[in-house]
């Protein structure tokens, strides 16, 4: 409860008990202020309170006034105008969808978003990091959520004055990664100090060059046949934002329409501009807008921001049907602060600034909770591209625009980190490779989906028009089974943990159910449906079958994690390895990705890995050592040749052969070191469709190591290597390399 402002207390106080009532106000006068008595004034003033004799009789008598119940109508009137006349207002906590006041951190009411751009808070709510610089604890930040941030520009241009203070004469590089969702062709702004973001770009390019792009058209076509939609993502997301718009965050949409409407008001060339025509058009620019935000500053945008906004006023007209009368542009020189350029109209500077700032700080919650917290959770086409930063709807990625944005990276943004797991990343990394193999058994996976929902036809919940789940939902579902099926013994929290997560994806999707409206039958009929298929006694034949499956796309995307581990280590960037991934990772969204990690089973394991026998560690990968010892490995490599790694350029290899389309080699030099990295992809062809382990044999390509010595192969100058040397121990090598200067023609290069 928070502090009682009641005019007349004071005369209350006195009239039932004068000594003891005037030395109670006297004793509240010397505490003035919401912030008095603060904690350490608070021992005083309780126990002179308690010494006051009667005190405590007045107290109760005060307070059994206003004590509200069924059959106290005069209390509860007289408690209702109490707090009718503070400075708040109390409400059901489902108000704050449409009559909070202040912004939050997306539509947590608990959470108020601080002002960080005021100087005194800044240096407040900063404190202990410079402390801890200071004191030499801290080499890095990693900073979340900065498109939460009024002008991020000024934030960073601060934040690095006050390391470099705070560092005094021994300043040194400080390391600094911001969480930052980009869009489709979106680039990094170049804000002070620093390096790179978290690295969801990074995961997304590693999964869709991973995957089989010839697959994703039969994916399309069993989403649209299960959908009955276009596979198409736009109009999802569209309409994921619209919910969110009149729902979660209706407060701070209608806070800025009102902002926008006293600019159009405060001139009589833009006063006719109606509430609701703004609010519309407003509506409009958010539901075209294609990535988290602008970022203007207060002297105005860049000419990216410019462009962007422009594109985004035209699709958003392209959507009016009403009179034009030039409201969109208004609303574009209100958003790109032309409006309050000199010689035109006279409007509040100081408004349209606020809104067009304010304007920013919201499209990103908005495309945040639209986009991920929504339209991943209805749109199931492949879940292993759902996820932070990504793009449902994508094709793969050719190998050589990976090539060509790794290139890039080196150039651009060398020392960002890259990521395939972290704290809201919607599956394991694991998980995720292995939905990849649904693209390379397209045809299987639609017949095997087609059986298994004639096997679970008898489990559904039916009540009325209500099916549980329904039949994009049940879809979906068959996919997390697949992402998160134990690859050893049946673990007996699995049920618990896919009901939770059944649960969570339904009220995020907010189509059945929902965090704000939960449906209790729909929810109960997606346990029970899933309680069903998950219980042998009843479902034997379609845990079998999902069993069988399940093996091969385990293997599979066992295989592509480790290409993914490889590449993850060994491309330009800081590679991240969030705890609990070490040994393969099936985690659900959280709080599954959450839970506790065992620590001493992986300490175990790690001191039997001193001299790794890679044949038993294949033989037995289902347990995910080969996973630990591999990233040891490419962990060991790393610190032996740190320089390489952290400054070296990124130079594609040129593959030949029948299966070069399976297989992605680079390699990394600095001066005359060199690391060569080659992974395969795709591997159903050479597993037998994930049914046995890969030969190394079964590879039919060359590397054109032209310019390259490489340890452990004769004939230590140019010339071709076949993949089944490179690949004897594994499908994913990194080789120490030298660069030579001169080159001869190729030839096959045989291992010594």
């Amino acid at each position: 409860m928070g502090p009682i402002a009641s005019p007349g207390a004071g005369r209350g106080v006195k009239a039932a008990d004068a000594e003891a009532g005037s030395h109670i106000i006297e004793l509240a006068s010397r505490y003035k202020g919401l912030r008095h008595p603060n904690r350490k004034e608070a021992p005083a003033f309780k126990a002179e309170l308690k010494a006051i004799k009667g005190a405590a009789e007045i107290i109760a008598r005060g307070v059994e006034a206003y004590r509200a119940g069924p059959d106290r109508a005069a209390q509860t009137l007289a408690l209702h105008h109490l707090l009718e006349r503070q400075h708040y207002r109390l409400g059901h906590w489902r108000l704050a969808s449409s009559d909070i006041n202040y912004r939050r951190f997306f539509d947590v009411n608990t959470l108020a978003g601080l002002r960080v751009e005021d100087t005194a808070t800044f240096g407040a709510i900063h404190q202990l990091v410079k402390r801890l610089i200071s004191e030499r604890k801290l080499a890095g930040l990693r900073l979340d959520h900065i498109d939460g941030l009024r002008d991020p520009a000024q934030y960073f241009q601060r934040l690095r004055r006050l390391i470099r203070t705070a560092q005094g004469k021994t300043a040194k590089p400080f390391y600094m990664v911001i969480e930052k969702i980009l869009g489709e062709h979106e680039t990094l702004h170049a804000f002070a100090g620093v390096d790179g973001t978290t690295g969801y770009e990074w995961l997304n390019a590693m999964t869709r060059v991973l995957a089989e792009d010839s697959g994703l058209d039969p994916l399309d076509e069993v989403w649209r046949q299960i959908s009955n939609t276009t596979p198409r993502l736009d109009p999802v997301v569209k309409e994921a934002k619209r919910r969110v718009l009149e729902t979660l965050l209706t407060s701070e949409f209608t806070v800025l329409t009102r902002l926008l409407a006293r600019i159009a008001g405060g001139h009589y060339s833009t006063r006719d501009y109606s509430a609701v025509s703004l609010r519309q058009a407003l509506e409009l620019y958010i539901l075209n807008f294609p990535v988290y935000r602008t970022y203007l500053t207060p002297s105005g945008p860049t000419d990216r921001d410019r462009a962007l906004i422009s594109e985004t006023i035209e699709r958003a007209r392209a959507d009016w049907f009403a009179a034009d009368e030039g409201i969109f542009d208004f609303l574009r020189d209100t958003l790109t602060t032309d409006l309050i350029k000199p010689g035109r109209a006279a409007h509040s500077a100081s408004r349209v600034r606020h809104f067009a700032l304010k304007l920013q700080q919201f499209t990103g919650p908005v495309v945040a909770k639209s986009l991920e917290d929504t339209a991943f959770y209805r749109y199931h086409r492949l879940l292993a591209f759902n996820e932070v930063g990504g793009d449902p709807s994508a094709r793969a990625l050719p190998v050589e625009t990976f090539h060509e944005m790794m290139k890039a990276r080196a150039s651009e943004w060398p020392h960002g980190m890259t990521a395939t797991s972290t704290h809201d990343t919607k599956r394991g990394e694991d998980a995720r490779a292995r939905l990849l193999a649904l693209t390379e058994l397209p045809g299987e996976w639609t017949s095997a989906v087609a059986r298994w929902k004639v096997m679970n036809a008898p489990h559904l919940v039916i009540a009325g028009e209500m099916r549980a789940p329904s039949a994009t939902f049940e879809y979906m579902l068959y996919q997390a089974l697949l992402g998160a099926w134990p690859s050893g013994n049946y673990d007996e929290t699995f049920l618990e943990r896919m009901q939770a997560y059944a649960l969570k994806a339904a009220r995020e999707g907010k189509q059945e159910t929902s965090w704000l409206n939960p449906n209790e039958a729909y929810e109960a009929g997606l346990r029970d449906f899933i309680a069903r298929i998950l219980d042998r006694s009843v479902s034997a034949e379609f845990l079998n079958a999902l069993d069988t499956f399940a093996r091969r796309t385990a293997l599979l995307g066992a295989l592509s994690s480790l290409s993914q581990l490889t590449l993850k280590a060994t491309v330009p960037g800081v590679p991240d390895f969030y705890q609990g991934t070490e040994f393969w990772d099936l985690s659900l969204v959280d709080p599954d990705n959450r839970s506790p990690v065992d620590f001493a089973e992986r300490a175990s394991a790690l001191a039997s890995m001193e001299t790794p026998d890679w044949q038993n560690l294949r033989q037995s990968w289902a347990d995910g050592r080969l996973k630990l010892a591999w990233t040891r490995h490419l962990l060991k490599l790393r610190t032996g040749f740190a320089e390489l790694f952290t400054h070296g350029d990124y130079q594609p290899l040129p593959v030949s052969g029948p299966h070069r389309d399976h297989v992605i080699a680079f390699a990394r030099r600095r001066g005359r070191d060199a690391a060569i990295t080659v992974v395969a992809k795709s591997f159903a062809p050479f597993s037998q469709g994930g049914r046995v382990w890969p030969r190394a044999e079964a590879f039919d390509a060359s590397l054109d190591f032209r310019g390259y010595s490489v340890r452990g192969f004769a004939e230590a100058d140019t010339a071709e290597m076949r993949l089944s040397d490179v690949f004897r121990q594994l499908p994913a090598a990194v080789l120490e390399a030298r660069v030579v200067r001169a080159a001869k023609p190729a030839r096959k290069r045989v291992r010594a």
